[in-house]
């Protein structure tokens, strides 16, 4: 049987490792034609590795990418388009974690710079392929978002605030884009198991001066489930959101915090 993503094109920022790696592979086995981007083009090896193996004839363009920086952007959106043609997907989804300290403690640099990637690296992304699906008046914009763009995270305001304006940024552009039959959503991932939340919980215990298992506890204990979320289940999301049975859903901020977030 065909997949549900049979055909489409669907690019990736950031799918190199984590959350992106497993959207790229969520959608080439539904059948997507991939455009995947990484800051280096090489670190991409892994992801397309597991593609292949999953899907031998998966057609999948690579292509290197700062989303903080409009040229490379527009050079990667040339490429997707000049190598497909088309595009109906976007998942905007390269991030950083920023830094985790006060509010006093973080220079401007590093506060610009995780906005930059965070949310700028979004508005960017979105911007360059919206003249494509607007033409074809169809398509998907996809940005990943978080369930800290909902509520507080102390020590992480840098991050916290890119998250929340990512939320304000799809809610209005989807209004933008309604007419043109381009739909818009943020996926609100939880705490995703994996090396870049233990190297934050490393860092909270460090700040807090508890140990590490407390600090996991305060990620995993508000969860009715009593856990973290895969990045597995990310991509599921993404794949629903890019697939023909959300097709009334847009505008909408949707939550994979393992019900940690239920608004």
């Amino acid at each position: 049987m065909p997949g549900l993503l049979e055909g489409q094109v669907v690019v990736v920022t950031g799918a190199s490792r984590g959350i992106g790696r497993a959207i790229a592979i969520g959608m080439s086995t539904e059948g997507a034609r991939l455009a995947l981007t990484a800051r280096d083009e090489q670190t991409l090896a892994s992801t397309l590795g597991e593609i292949a193996r999953l899907v031998p004839d998966a057609e999948v363009l690579t292509a290197a990418c700062d989303v903080a920086d409009e040229s490379s952007v527009a050079r990667m959106g040339a490429a997707v388009l000049g190598r497909f043609g088309r595009v109906d997907t976007v998942v905007a989804n390269a991030g950083v974690a920023g830094p985790t300290r006060s509010l006093q403690e973080i220079s401007l640099v590093e506060w610009r710079d995780c906005l930059a990637t965070d949310l700028d690296g979004v508005f960017l992304t979105f911007r360059r392929f919206v003249p494509a699906l607007v033409e074809q008046r169809s398509g998907s914009l996809i940005a990943i978002s978080s369930m800290t763009g909902k509520r507080p995270l102390p020590g992480r305001t840098p991050y916290a605030a890119a998250k929340t304006g990512v939320i304000g940024l799809v809610r209005s552009l989807a209004v933008e884009l309604g007419p043109a039959g381009v739909r818009v959503n943020a996926v609100c991932p939880g705490a995703v198991d994996g090396p870049r939340i233990d190297s934050v919980i490393r860092e909270q215990a460090r700040q807090r001066g508890i140990g590490e298992d407390e600090a996991r506890a305060a990620f995993t204990d508000p969860s009715p489930l009593g856990r973290l979320v895969t990045a597995e289940e990310i991509a599921d999301t993404c794949v629903f959101l890019a697939g023909p049975g959300s097709s009334s859903i847009t505008g909408e901020d949707l939550n994979a915090s393992a019900g940690v977030v239920m608004y």
